[in-house]
């Protein structure tokens, strides 16, 4: 288990609501505590992966489950266009039709009825394991490194969203209107389903990965960017502007009861926010 404690998944939390400037007829509820907090990525920087006996994994050990269809074609569009310097298990001649085209048997499979991608020597196909030349980490997320791409233009949906988690439902209004509620908040261990409370390790509400540079919603801002559109990014980014000043001026000797309300309890256990630029020791993004 993780020698620093994790935030308890019920933490207060402080959520903003404004309509999408794209969309009226939806809504936008986002977890202004998770945005605003220091986390960020430390695989292969302190990352104990999510199951003790498999620390070089991170959060890779299970596979990628897809969303739908367009998420598979997407990914498999990418992963055609891999090397073998760029991707440690690609498969063989075999794994690969007359056309180029990489079978889905051959990189995919299924578990309970649903889609991943297939598990190799114990994780996901596209994790190059340490000691391969191009390193190890995402054959997927590196190819888009090193193509000068987005990442989440590349990899499952899954796995670029992690750890921030899009959810919808209906509000019913007491008038009979009703309309699309969109919740963008942390993916902690329950978003997992059952089996995520016994993963070994887990990042998301731990101080040992509230270490960034920037918040959230700046470090993420490409993938909030997708998960909401532009107009609605933009609304959020002055939202979570304004609860950075809130925190600052409740930094003070006699407001400091009020910060575990404002603050992320893992961004607060890992001294920040307001630390010096110099004094986090965040390593460059190298989400696996």
């Amino acid at each position: 288990m993780s020698h620093v404690p994790e935030s308890d998944l019920d933490i207060p939390r402080i959520w903003v609501e404004f309509t999408d400037p794209a969309e009226p007829g939806q809504r936008f509820r986002c977890d202004l505590t998770w945005l605003t907090s220091d986390w960020t990525c430390i695989f292969g920087s302190g990352c104990r992966g999510i199951y003790a006996d498999r620390p070089d994994d991170g959060c890779c050990t299970l596979g990628a489950h897809f969303t739908d269809r367009e998420d598979v074609e997407r990914v498999r569009a990418v992963a055609e266009r891999l090397g073998e310097d760029e991707w440690q298990h690609r498969p063989g001649p075999k794994g690969f039709d007359a056309e180029g085209r990489l079978r889905r048997s051959a990189w995919t499979e299924k578990e309970d009825g649903a889609r991943r991608t297939r598990i190799v020597d114990g994780a996901c196909i596209f994790l190059n394991r340490p000691g391969f030349p191009a390193g190890a980490g995402c054959a997927l997320h590196q190819h888009a490194v090193l193509m000068g791409e987005p990442p989440h233009t590349t990899k499952p949906d899954v796995c670029w969203q992690l750890p921030i988690r899009r959810t919808y439902r209906t509000v019913e209004l007491p008038d009979g209107s009703s309309y699309l509620e969109t919740t963008i908040t942390e993916y902690d261990r329950r978003g997992w389903g059952p089996g995520g409370h016994d993963l070994d390790w887990y990042c998301s509400g731990n101080s040992e990965a509230h270490v960034g540079r920037e918040p959230v919603f700046r470090n993420s801002a490409d993938e909030l960017v997708e998960l909401m559109g532009e107009e609605a990014y933009a609304a959020l980014v002055v939202r979570c502007e304004a609860h950075l000043a809130a925190v600052k001026a409740a930094r003070t000797v006699r407001s400091r009861r009020m910060l575990p309300l404002l603050v992320h309890p893992a961004t607060l256990a890992a001294g920040g926010p307001g630390r010096r630029p110099s004094a986090r020791k965040a390593p460059p993004r190298t989400t696996p």
